[in-house]
């Protein structure tokens, strides 16, 4: 059974606290796994967590700061260690490779499994698989950053009905979706258009054109909250956004499920950071995320 979903490895912001780990998200998607900013700890989190090495495909950096990307060194190396049998693609800002090359090689170890280095430079398409396009968009933040977006293909939901007043049963069926049409009847006769599912992944910023962009329609948005509403000035002089920031991009882009993560030390009540989202009129499903969460990608609607 195919599983869609985000496993929260660590939530905190610069700093881990006794409660919250660096930051540290894998994201299950069918078969794959993609593992987002593995920040220092990322791999005891995943021990905790029940998350393998074998479970990841790809690995995506949003930015080169410590508490995104310092648990680097250990993930790879248990990628290794672990002899992962299939090859593993790392993404991030191009401008980056001195730190991640740096991460990847801090230690001595033996490699052993193929992993796939692939730098950024500028918003677009970074891959396609069956399962879903990755994308990529610049955001602002005091080092370059970018955010990440998955989009499942768009597909066809069969209706039984309509099957049956045509009499497609059994393997007739699989024919039709593979050829579009079988004894006269026409795939669109039978079905309707199905919307893929999208997910994106949003950390440091401030508000730019490219948040928004990769908020746009998605069922599951992941985006920092590094500070609340009454902070928003220190919030813009660091590069991140506050709650209702965070709130009023998922309710404009029509997000169904928002998660809030990436929280300062500063906040010993993280029930604000939903007061807040809500006052700034959110009213899609919402979690503020702690560590080994598990939330998964809404249930399609149509």
């Amino acid at each position: 059974m195919s599983v869609r979903e985000l496993v929260v490895l660590g939530t905190a912001s610069q700093v881990p606290t006794r409660h919250r780990n660096h930051n540290g998200y894998l994201l299950r998607w069918d078969s794959d796994g993609i593992l987002f900013d593995p920040g220092e700890g990322t791999q005891r989190q995943m021990l905790r967590a029940g998350v393998a090495a074998h479970d990841i495909d790809r690995i995506c950096i949003t930015h080169f700061h410590g508490d995104h990307s310092l648990g680097l060194a250990g993930v790879i190396q248990r990628i290794n260690l672990d002899r992962v049998p299939h090859e593993v693609t790392a993404h991030y800002p191009a401008s980056g490779q001195r730190f991640f090359e740096r991460l990847r090689y801090a230690t001595a170890y033996r490699e052993t499994v193929s992993l796939t280095e692939a730098p950024h430079a500028a918003d677009g398409v970074l891959a396609r698989t069956p399962a879903y396009t990755l994308h990529t968009h610049r955001l602002s933040h005091p080092v370059e950053s970018y955010g990440y977006r998955l989009v499942e293909p768009d597909g066809r939901r069969m209706l039984p009905q309509k099957l049956a007043e045509h009499g497609i049963r059994g393997p007739a069926v699989g024919l039709l979706q593979r050829t579009g049409e079988v004894d006269g009847v026409t795939l669109d006769e039978v079905s309707e258009h199905r919307p893929g599912q999208r997910f994106a992944f949003i950390m440091d910023t401030r508000l730019c054109d490219g948040v928004y962009a990769l908020a746009d329609g998605c069922d599951l948005l992941v985006i920092e909250s590094t500070f609340l509403d009454e902070d928003e000035r220190l919030a813009a002089d660091h590069g991140h956004l506050t709650a209702g920031q965070a709130a009023r991009v998922a309710r404009d882009a029509g997000v169904r499920h928002l998660v809030l993560t990436h929280f300062s030390q500063r906040y010993p009540d993280a029930e604000e950071f939903e007061r807040q989202a809500r006052a700034a009129g959110y009213e899609g499903e919402l979690t503020v995320a702690h560590d080994l969460l598990r939330v998964p990608v809404p249930k399609r609607t149509t």
